[in-house]
């Protein structure tokens, strides 16, 4: 309060105050001055009608300063300790020391199931005063801030964490490092392809913050890593250790179509499928399972590459080197076909023993075989050793000669002139190759399968596992070759057709093929003639096509070139020529008939009579006619 007030308070005090203890008051002070107690002696006259004290400026300044100094002062995303003072059913009330207290969910502290009133906790300051006035704190937001911190850190140094694998998301795992969720993808949990993620939730593993995203805050950690860094290490001491020729035990961990790769104890080793077995194989998971344990032998490594490379059949003697005497030069074996080649096959006597039947052994006959046709993958052979060289570790095999040569007796089994029945096996542009038995066939040439017909390809007249009768024309043993005839089976038809088809005569006759230069006419009994192009015009203009039958005149026969040439205009050109040579044929007559006439008359001495002069003149008009007919 004022000056001004305190006095008008007392003024108003003195009004109140009885008449009489006023002039009491006033005799007194003017005789002596006498003490008296009120009950407002003890009253604060500092303090207004409200309650409130008035403090002078000084005054205010100094407590002012003495409020503020028990406060903390902090800002907004700034990390800062607390305790617990009180605990709701949702909230958790901590006290940073700020003007007023803060409320964290209870869900922000699921990890502290102990949690109680006194304890000290990190949280963040989200804002110093919301909407409501209140202030806003994070426990959360402090733990990611904090865990990013200790992320990145650990990310530079390379050092190893600790955490728990959350739960399963799509390619890998979540994992809580340090209260932040991370990512774990499936590829980094172990050296082995891990089928089934969830296995590993709720584990508590090491990893290695293997890449950070600072943008989105955003970690990745790897277990395989710190597998692999303990494998490296177990590697250096192994590969240290290695020599050539060293047998060890190793495990299969996996199988591919080149080879299998084996843990030796920390390295890998490749057995590749070459040095599985003697014999050949087409896979290695015919002869290895995975997770199988066997001995290898180490046949080579790289130190700077770290590659090892191992060998099982290695560990067994090369079954060259214990070959049976049973097996020798002229002696018959048995093997399945392993390998087959354009020019034979391979035949596997015993794992890692193989022989070869090259095709020119397959069989007698001098006809091409194809080796890949004849055999068979895994189909069984029978055959004769031929030659034997154990040191070059080769074999030579014969199927063909397991049985007779049947060229050694050809002349008695297929002489010459004798008729046969044998199988198109094959058919080239020159002729038709023909099996009669295993081992011996021949070929017809293209101009000895028919006697009448000319033929652009064999294939036109028979087709490859057709049936064809045949007559052996001549045998040529030296080089194993029939020369065979199928037009021979019957009489040679040209010497007889030689008068049926005289020049001249007309035939019908059927085009079965025409082209720029003429068209292919199918004569009587077999015959083909060839009718050039101009000699097909009819007496209209147009032209004999194909498919359409017409009468055709020979113009030409050829018996040793087997040919004949007909004319279908000559016909009626030829009919032209004869109506117009007896139509001359005729005047002529008529005119030598008139000439005698004349001579006739002339001789005779007497006059011409009134008649005789007629006659005179209808000879004259004939003979005039025939003058003029002569002259066109």
């Amino acid at each position: 309060m004022s000056e001004n007030q305190i006095v008008n308070s007392n003024a108003d005090a003195q009004e109140n105050v009885p008449a009489t203890e006023v002039a009491e008051t006033s005799t007194a002070t003017t005789t002596a001055p006498v003490a008296v107690q009120t009950a407002h002696d003890d009253f604060d006259w500092s303090v207004d009608k409200r309650n409130v004290a008035i403090y002078s400026k000084e005054e205010r300044e100094k407590y002012d300063a003495v409020y503020d100094g028990t406060f903390k002062q902090v800002n907004d995303a700034e990390i800062v300790d607390g305790q617990v003072v009180a605990l709701t059913k949702t909230d958790v009330v901590v006290n940073i020391g700020f003007k007023s207290d803060g409320l964290v969910s209870l869900n922000e502290f699921r990890d502290l199931p102990g949690l109680k009133i006194g304890d000290t906790v990190e949280v963040m300051v989200v804002e110093k005063e919301d909407r409501e006035g209140h202030l806003h704190l994070s426990r959360k937001l402090a733990r990611i801030t904090r865990a990013w911190e200790r992320i990145m850190e650990v990310h530079k140094t390379g050092e190893i964490v600790t955490g728990t694998v959350t739960s399963k998301t799509k390619g890998g795992l979540i994992v809580d490092v340090f209260g932040m969720e991370t990512f774990l993808p499936g590829s980094q949990i172990d050296v082995k392809p891990v089928t089934d993620y969830d296995q590993f939730v709720g584990k508590t593993m090491e990893f290695k913050v293997v890449k950070i995203n600072e943008t989105i805050k955003n970690a990745v950690v790897s277990h395989k890593a710190l597998i692999e860094s303990d494998i490296e290490a177990q590697r250096a001491v192994i590969m240290g250790k290695l020599e050539k020729g060293q047998v060890l035990e190793g495990t299969i961990k996996n199988i591919t179509d080149f080879g299998a790769f084996l843990d030796l104890g920390g390295v890998d080793g490749l057995l590749y499928i070459t040095d599985i077995s003697w014999g050949r194989i087409n896979h290695p998971s015919e002869v290895l399972k995975m997770d199988q344990k066997l001995n290898v032998v180490v046949l080579d490594f790289d130190d700077d590459k770290k590659r090892i490379s191992l060998g099982l059949k290695q560990l067994t003697p090369h079954p060259w080197d214990t070959l049976s005497e049973s097996i020798v030069e002229g002696n018959t074996v048995k093997g399945k076909v392993v390998n087959i080649e354009d020019y034979g096959a391979f035949l596997e006597i015993m794992p890692g023993v193989e022989g070869l039947v090259h095709v020119s052994e397959i069989s007698w006959a001098n006809t091409p075989v194809n080796a890949k046709e004849f055999f068979k993958m895994g189909d069984e052979h029978e055959a004769k050793i031929v030659t034997l060289d154990k040191d070059a570790r080769k074999m030579s095999l014969s199927i063909k000669q397991m049985s007779q040569d049947p060229w050694s007796t050809i002349e008695e089994t297929f002489p010459v002139e004798s008729k046969h029945k044998g199988l198109v096996k094959n058919i080239t542009p020159y002729g038709v190759f023909v099996e009669l038995k295993a081992g011996i066939g021949g070929m017809i040439h293209i101009s000895d399968l028919s006697w009448t017909k000319r033929f652009n390809h064999p294939s036109e007249y028979t087709k490859v596992g057709q049936d064809i009768e045949v007559m052996i024309l001549s045998i040529d043993k030296e080089n194993r070759k029939l020369q065979l005839g199928h037009k021979q089976l019957e009489e040679d038809p040209w010497n007889a057709l030689e008068e049926t088809f005289a020049i001249g005569t007309t035939h019908e006759g059927h085009v079965t093929k025409k082209d720029d230069k003429g068209a292919i006419v199918q004569l009587p009994y077999g015959i083909e003639g060839f009718a050039p192009n101009r000699h097909l015009n009819k007496e209209d203009g147009k032209q004999v096509q194909a498919d359409e039958t017409a009468q055709f005149v020979v113009i030409e026969f050829d018996r040793n070139e087997k040919r004949v040439v007909v004319s279908h205009a000559r016909l009626w050109e030829q009919a032209i020529i004869e109506e117009k040579n007896a139509e001359l044929k005729e005047k002529k007559a008529d005119a030598a008939r008139t000439k005698k006439a004349v001579k006739d008359v002339q001789s005779k001495v007497e006059k011409a009579t009134l008649g005789d002069l007629g006659v005179l003149a209808d000879l004259k008009k004939k003979l005039d006619g025939g003058s003029d007919a002569a002259a066109e």
